[in-house]
């Protein structure tokens, strides 16, 4: 009878263990869910999306890491304007527009950062060059490394393309079209440093800029339909 009382004390012990570690396992996965930014939230993670959008023109508010009504509906204004659900939640979708590694993601590979870079300008190739010639193409992508290198323009490729009323494909959702394999090339081809626009940090087609002072820009080259300059 004493062994009987042992072994089924053992059998409870057991189940309260496995039950424990259940329970432990559905808390991390809520958590995990949870460390995506949204209303409420703090931290480092709040602070590069406030910088960000802030950068960009979707943010007027202090940049405090605080995770506001402000920042929520910056969120979603960036959200709007790039195709992405307006919930005014950084989720990784959003994370990933804004060229931000979500801390849940803290892993990822410089190399898995390079093909979200290559994707992110390819996509912007396509939406404002697809038609023009190779050359062009790549030049169009220079002209957002560029601005990453000069001190006017945010440092970042997403920063760049995602600065408020800067290209054309931003602001009508062609941004969000799959790029073919030519753009994708072509952007590889710009980050690896090929630069057919020879410097130029502007580009606009003659044809049909109404905008002055684009005019005044000192021109570098003519490829295709795009005048660009510097």
């Amino acid at each position: 009878m004493k062994n009987k009382k042992i072994i089924l004390l053992l059998a409870f012990n057991i189940l309260i263990a496995i039950f424990i570690i259940i329970i432990i396992g559905v808390i991390n996965k809520n958590n995990s869910v949870e460390a995506l930014s949204k209303y409420g939230s703090r931290g480092n993670e709040v602070t590069q999306i406030q910088t960000k959008l802030k950068r960009w023109g979707y943010y007027t508010g202090s940049i405090d890491g605080i995770y506001g009504s402000k920042t929520q509906e910056a969120v979603k204004y960036f959200q709007r304007k790039n195709g992405l659900t307006a919930d005014g939640i950084a989720g990784p979708a959003t994370l990933r527009a804004m060229g931000i590694t979500s801390s849940s993601n803290s892993s990822t590979s410089s190399s898995s950062s390079n093909s979200s870079n290559v994707n992110l300008l390819a996509r912007l190739i396509y939406g404002e060059s697809r038609g023009e010639t190779y050359a062009g193409q790549v030049a169009v992508g220079a002209v957002v490394l560029n601005r990453v290198k000069s001190s006017s323009f945010p440092n970042t490729i997403s920063g760049v393309i995602y600065q408020s009323g800067a290209f054309d494909a931003v602001s009508d959702g062609q941004i969000n079209l799959s790029p073919d394999s030519t753009a994708k090339k072509a952007a590889q081809d710009a980050i690896n440093g090929w630069d057919p626009s020879y410097g130029a940090i502007y580009y606009f087609n003659p044809a049909t800029a109404t905008n002055k002072w684009i005019w005044s820009r000192p021109m570098t080259v003519t490829i295709g339909k795009h005048r660009f300059c510097k």
